[in-house]
């Protein structure tokens, strides 16, 4: 349940005599708190305007627009103020979402002319700055202003973002967390965490910092979707949903949180084989199983430490001609070896793959001429549920031509993708005439 804003966003937008740091203050404590009566009245203020109005007006839906993620909106307001630092400042944040690097530098400048915080704006020019390329300039700028700027929370994140695209991950978290501890609710900073904690894999952390991320307007749609996705993958899927609705509810023809949507929706109608899903997880425990839990001769046991046997599985995936021709490995070590597969119902070698066939690339012209125009084509073009897709994302797979040149033993080491996802993606595959290498 929305909790009602306490600001008249009515009286605020519509009737107040000036649109400066106070107002600006006032309108974030309301998206923050009720998004969708701003909308209302950010809607009765733009037609009022009619494509014109006074500057007052126009600062207002300009600032409104931007706070509701709305940044196209928020620069055809805002050009038509002159001389307004809030105005001029705040133009800065739209086409700095809309990716226009170099004409945000130029309204952040023209922000600091202004009368605008002259260090905010100057922090601000400088990530434009870096943005647009020019990393060792940037840095240049924000040094240049430190003894003003050191204390404030964009001044570490900034400082954060050069460390990080210097490749400093560890110096680049130092920042983006000392500008946590200054600000608590900076949302950049807060972002910039969450997408590192979620890359090594700390779903919870990343869950918390996300969450956090989104407590200030503007909402980030990245944030949105990023958390949407942990959400589902953790089958919060109500939690998911109403994530992909937020972006909907900013752009209705958002065509990732659409899918997205569409694939939550789809999983209340999805069958699930319990007991499959138990075979396979018990199947991956027995595999998983260290060779140090059996009794084992001591020469058996460093025979197979030096082929690098370390568990069940890896005994599945060596066979017994390479067993046998290691150093002091005899048929009594191979009786003892198959003991333990067969105690687990399994064989020496039963998983071994064709390492010539490993070795085997694929390329454009091994597929049928009618199918080669497929290995350029995206991955998003095979439809896949949101666990499949974000399995391939975490392998830095975007098309499917890289795809096809993964086997399925390389697919199934991927965190959180099962069997399930391999016979999707096979079936994805086969309807295309197409199939992943060694299948």
């Amino acid at each position: 349940m929305l909790v009602a804003s306490p600001v008249d966003v009515s009286k605020l937008l519509l009737e107040s005599s000036s649109f400066g740091s106070a107002e600006v203050a006032e309108l974030l404590k309301a998206v923050a708190a009720n998004p969708r009566e701003v909308r209302q009245q950010y809607q009765q203020l733009t037609a009022k305007l009619g494509g014109k109005g006074s500057e007052r007006d126009l600062a207002a839906a300009g600032i409104a627009a931007y706070c509701l993620a709305r940044p196209t909106d928020a620069v055809e307001h805002l050009c038509k103020v002159k001389k307004n630092g809030w105005a001029d400042f705040y133009r800065g944040c739209a086409y700095h979402s809309l990716g226009q690097h170099s004409v945000a530098l130029q309204a952040f400048q023209d922000a600091e002319k202004n009368g605008y915080d002259p260090i905010d704006a100057v922090l601000a020019q400088a990530g434009e700055t870096r943005l647009s390329g020019k990393l060792e300039e940037a840095e240049k700028l924000l040094k240049a202003h430190s003894r003003n700027a050191v204390s404030r929370a964009e001044y570490s994140y900034q400082m954060g973002c050069v460390l990080a695209d210097r490749g400093d991950i560890i110096g680049a978290i130092e920042y983006f967390e000392r500008a946590v501890d200054m600000d608590p609710k900076h949302s950049s900073a807060l972002f910039r965490l969450a997408a590192i904690n979620a890359q090594h894999g700390n779903d919870e952390e990343a869950i918390h910092l996300y969450e956090r991320c989104l407590s200030r307007p503007p909402f980030f749609i990245e944030a949105l979707l990023n958390l949407g996705l942990l959400y589902e993958d953790m089958e919060r899927f109500d939690c998911a949903a109403f994530c992909f609705r937020r972006v909907l509810d900013v752009d209705s023809n958002h065509p990732r949180a659409q899918l997205y949507l569409k694939d939550i929706e789809a999983t209340g109608q999805m069958f699930y084989d319990e007991e499959q899903v138990k075979q396979e997880r018990e199947q991956e425990q027995v595999l998983n199983t260290p060779i140090n839990d059996f009794e084992l001769s001591a020469r058996s046991r460093n025979c197979l430490e030096r082929l690098g046997i370390k568990t069940v599985g890896d005994l599945t995936r060596i066979s017994e001609p390479e067993l046998l021709a290691s150093r002091n490995f005899g048929e009594t070590s191979l009786k003892e070896v198959k003991t333990i597969l067969e105690s687990k119902g399994l064989t020496i070698g039963e998983n071994v793959v064709d390492k010539k066939a490993v070795n085997n690339v694929v390329r454009r012209e091994d597929l049928p001429e009618e199918k080669r125009s497929l290995f350029d084509s995206s991955v998003s073009e095979l439809n896949l549920s949101v666990r499949s897709r974000k399995c391939l994302s975490r392998l830095g797979i975007n098309l499917i031509g890289e795809l096809l040149n993964k086997t399925p033993d390389e697919l199934l080491s991927i965190r959180n993708f099962g069997v399930t996802s391999l016979n999707e993606i096979r079936g994805r595959l086969t309807e295309m005439g197409v199939s992943l290498r060694n299948d």
